[in-house]
């Protein structure tokens, strides 16, 4: 999602941002090394969803604010020390 000046936002997509920024926040109170694998694996699922998801889709979309801010809430426990994803490979029956 590329924003410029005088762009306006719509309410989701504000929450999508805010949640992006919310997890590199909640990065850099990790290691160093973990702050970069959190940073980059938050900006590969953003961005995976960004081009996989349609825009219109606002259910799912809403879901999976939902489901991040669930996994943000996990990140900032003082236990946890990184994320880790998986890819579901839907195509084989």
């Amino acid at each position: 999602m590329v924003v410029s000046r005088g762009t306006k936002l719509s309410g989701m997509q504000k929450q999508v941002l805010s949640l992006y920024r919310s997890f590199l926040r909640a990065a850099r109170l990790k290691s160093p090394e973990d702050r970069r694998q959190i940073e980059s694996l938050v900006s590969a699922e953003f961005r995976r969803n960004s081009k996989e998801v349609d825009r219109k889709n606002f259910l799912y979309i809403e879901y999976l604010i939902r489901r991040g801010r669930k996994q943000l809430d996990q990140l900032k426990s003082p236990g946890i020390l990184g994320l880790s994803s998986f890819n579901l490979d839907r195509t084989k029956p």
